[in-house]
């Protein structure tokens, strides 16, 4: 008897994968449900389920191939000076201890806490220690940047203009939920477990996922408008939201593929449909770019690297 076929997997590689990521995409591949995997040119080893890659699956969810910081994604938004009005050293260290001060890195006090927005509370979680947890530290870590590659950017586009950009994620709230429906997983093998997205766990996972996006967006927004505040304050510019993007690299969503409807995991890989727009952030110096969904068929890359003109790069 001849063994099942395994599913296609699509690669974007500028550097052959290195030994270990090549065998843990092999073991996702044999999981159980995987209609199909695509990998990211930034692919890089992570716990049960590499970083820079997509999953899609007809009705079994892996809440490992979303990772525990769900929501996880990018804003960028200009501001209306040029980059040039941080030429004065005595202005960019004014800036510099104002956004250390209004953005903390890990909490924040009760008394400086920032509310977040009402139907955040609205929102009923599926379990009370989720719920116990957003009412404690989802409250003081709402607005905080996290640790690890998280970070604020002040940047310059090609035409001079200053930008902000964020990276940050649904902090403790994320690993919460994860690792609350992890419990209620099934076995599938390799170390990964699964739900099944028709039954009432998977139900309730989805739920608490599309409410740590949306947590993790707001929490963005709200940092953003709190070094608006700073910039304001050190050199009269404001935030222009009209140039706003936003976006994020690490969720679950339902969506139609073809002539099938699949549950597609995103693991540090952004959604690129036509028209839609992202953020490639660079790293300590390297470029960031402001990039456009160019709608590419699905047997050639769907991302890019060119800069669109009319959102600008750093």
């Amino acid at each position: 008897m001849s063994e099942p076929s395994l599913p296609p997997i699509r690669t974007w590689l500028t550097a052959p994968m290195k030994h270990d990521v090549s065998e843990a995409i092999e073991r996702l591949r044999r999981a159980p449900d995987v209609q199909q995997i695509a990998v990211m040119p930034d692919v890089h080893l992570a716990t049960d389920v590499c970083i820079g890659v997509v999953v899609a699956t007809s009705r079994l969810i892996y809440p490992q191939a979303v990772g525990g910081d769900i929501g996880c994604g990018m804003l960028a938004v200009g501001f209306d000076v040029e980059a040039t009005a941080l030429n004065d050293p005595g202005v960019a260290g004014r800036v510099l201890a104002g956004l250390g001060r209004a953005v903390p890195a890990r909490r924040r006090s009760r008394r400086a806490a920032i509310t977040p927005p009402p139907d955040h509370e609205l929102t009923t979680l599926s379990h009370e220690s989720l719920k116990a947890m957003r009412r404690n530290e989802g409250v003081i870590e709402f607005a905080t940047l996290g640790s690890g590659n998280h970070f604020i950017e002040l940047q310059s586009d090609e035409d001079g203009r200053l930008w902000l950009m964020v990276h940050s994620g649904s902090r403790g709230m994320g690993p919460a939920i994860r690792d609350h429906h992890l419990g209620h997983g099934e076995d599938v093998g390799d170390g990964l477990r699964a739900l099944d997205a028709t039954s009432d766990q998977g139900a309730r996972y989805l739920s608490d996922a599309a409410w740590a996006r949306r947590f993790a967006d707001a929490s963005r927004r709200a940092m953003a408008i709190e070094v608006g505040t700073v910039m304001e304050t050190a050199l009269r510019a404001r935030l222009c939201w009209d140039t706003v993007i936003t976006t994020d690299h690490n969720h679950l969503s339902h969506e139609r593929h073809g002539e099938r409807e699949l549950w597609v995991h995103r693991k540090g890989a952004m959604p690129a449909r036509l028209g839609e727009a992202g953020v490639l952030p660079g790293s300590m110096g390297s470029l960031s770019f402001h990039v456009e969904g160019r709608g590419v068929r699905r047997d050639k890359p769907a991302w890019s690297r060119e800069c669109n003109s009319h959102t600008g790069k750093e």
